[in-house]
This record gives C-alpha cells, structure tokens and sequence, in this order.
C-alpha cells in the first residue's frame, strides 16, 4: 500500500444516499415541536429521517423534474415504512410534490460537511 492511499483512506468517507419516496409534512404539523425540539415551520426547508443525525444537510432531487433542494434533518420519520423521508412543505412544493398525490420518487444525498482543512 502506497502512503498516499492511506492518507486518502483516512480521510475520505462515503456519503450516505439513497433513492425512495418522499411524502411532506400535513398543515397540522405547523408549530408542533420536532423531534430535535425546534418547532415545525412549513416556510423552512427541513426534513424526517428515521437515522441520520440532527443537522444533516440532504440534497433532494426529484428524478422527474431534476428539481432538487437543500434539507436539514430536523425530525424523525416518515413512520410508513415505505418512505425514506418527509419534507416541510416549502420543500416538498419546490420539487413539484404537491402536483402529484403528495408523495413522489426522489434520490436523496448527504452533503459532506467540509472541515477547516478541506477549505485550504
């Protein structure tokens, strides 16, 4: 093994991604207290996931449109087991969600966080 596999190696993690559907949050959520205790708001552009950490930013894109937006997870869920993930209202009308029947295909992306000496 060459020594700059190795630094490479240290350094360098996969992302997580995945493909699945997205459904968005029903106006009675708004005000409601989110998993991580922030408060629903439909005019943000948040995010349920069932296992990635609080703070996570996501890149979501709808395979039909090629519209995408940025997420932070701020929530637990979708609690249907086929969904990989619920958006806020904003993000969801953003991806031309709402035209469907609320729920819609979508490619999800973690967007890797870049440390002080990544900027360099």
């Amino acid at each position: 093994m060459h020594a700059q596999e190795s630094v490479v190696d240290s350094v360098w993690k996969p992302v997580y991604c995945d493909t699945g559907y997205a459904s968005f949050y029903a106006n009675k959520f708004e005000g409601r207290r989110t998993a991580n205790g922030e408060r629903y708001r439909k005019k943000y552009f948040t995010a349920a996931h069932k296992t990635l950490p609080f703070g996570t930013f996501l890149k979501v894109t709808n395979p039909k449109n090629y519209k995408w937006v940025i997420v932070r997870v701020n929530d637990r869920g979708p609690h249907h087991k086929k969904r990989i993930i619920d958006l806020s209202f904003k993000a969801a009308k953003h991806l031309g969600i709402m035209r469907s029947s609320g729920i819609a295909k979508v490619y999800i992306e973690e967007v890797p966080k870049i440390s002080p000496q990544q900027k360099e």
